[in-house]
């Protein structure tokens, strides 16, 4: 009972990457890089288990970012000349590469990471993988020329290496989709079927992570203009309590969602975010077991899990640090309250 976890990335160690970046540099280069990104993976590793989380994840500690993270072994798509483009409906501007020709997998992805976190902890694991509608938003297409094809092209790839993932020991698989929050009726329309064709087949769990994004300011500023309820979950729940994905998650401490719209969630896990990652202000245990209590009034305690509100990757490694240790002290707090 409330198995937590973080949704996925964590700071990298100002020895691996620079620090407070969303596309950090590496401090490192060919088989050092690869050495330190394995330690820096132990490291979160380790910290996660001391907090007290059931359910452990890599930190993306081997990824620059969550989506390009996965793009360096699809062949098709040019890093080389990396163009700027506006991301979520032009929230904020990046540079991406772009996918220039058929889209394939040059072969595994993921594999060391996986490999290495099963290898070191006896707890669950989950692997992290962004999602179709997530991926055709981080892109400039220059060759579909249509985004419901480029995005089932994506979930073919990710569901090869979602599949090679579980045979590496992965429990949870979980696909990252922001995009939902801010395309919803094209989540609800397409958005979930490619995500679905991204689990085809899978006999781990599925999960799927939709936040309202890093506590970067470009994100801060986009929530402070949603007014005083955010209800772009309504939109795409109704898709995704339909769908064939076993676990969804959603923002909930600090935030301006209607605790209700659990609700629309009826026989799915929850993923229910207890830790702000837009604040550097450390939750109390106290905090975030009230957090989950309230979600109780409209989520079953046997599909509760406590959970970051989104990546901590932005924030100083002292705050998630402390912040993990919140989340892992709360969750023991909580299950005390509901024995």
């Amino acid at each position: 009972m409330f198995d937590a976890t973080v949704a996925g990335s964590l700071p990298k160690p100002a020895w691996l990457a620079e620090t407070g970046k969303l596309w950090p540099t590496w401090k490192a280069e060919g088989d050092a890089l690869a050495q330190a990104k394995l330690d820096a993976t132990l490291l979160w590793i380790k910290a996660q288990e001391d907090a007290g989380l059931s359910v452990i994840g890599d930190g993306e500690q081997s990824r620059q970012h969550f989506v390009h993270g996965f793009l360096e072994r699809v062949a098709g798509i040019d890093f080389e000349h990396k163009v700027e483009m506006g991301i979520r409906r032009d929230r904020y501007k990046a540079m991406v590469p772009q996918v220039v020709g058929p889209l394939s997998l040059s072969g595994r992805v993921h594999a060391t990471e996986a490999r290495f976190l099963r290898a070191h902890t006896q707890r669950k694991i989950k692997f992290t993988l962004p999602g179709p509608m997530t991926i055709v938003d981080t892109v400039a297409d220059r060759f579909y020329g249509d985004r419901v094809k480029m995005a089932f092209a994506f979930a073919e790839l990710l569901n090869q290496e979602a599949r090679a993932l579980e045979a590496d020991g992965v429990d949870i698989v979980q696909f990252d989709e922001p995009a939902f929050n801010v395309y919803m009726e094209e989540a609800a329309d397409w958005g979930v079927k490619a995500l679905e064709r991204a689990a085809e087949g899978l006999r781990c769990t599925t999960a799927v992570h939709i936040c309202y994004g890093y506590g970067i300011q470009a994100n801060i500023d986009w929530k402070n203009s949603l007014g005083d309820e955010w209800r772009q979950y309504e939109k795409v729940f109704p898709a995704l309590a339909a769908s064939r994905i076993d676990q969804v998650s959603l923002e909930c401490i600090h935030s301006h969602v209607p605790p209700d719209l659990m609700r629309l969630l009826a026989g799915k896990d929850v993923m229910v975010g207890v830790i702000d990652v837009a604040s550097d202000t450390i939750e109390t245990p106290e905090e975030v077991a009230d957090t989950i209590g309230r979600a109780l009034q409209f989520v079953p305690k046997e599909r509760l899990i406590p959970c970051t509100n989104c990546g901590l990757a932005p924030m100083s490694r002292a705050v998630a640090e402390a912040k993990l240790k919140a989340l892992g002290e709360g969750a023991a707090l909580a299950r005390r309250r509901a024995a």
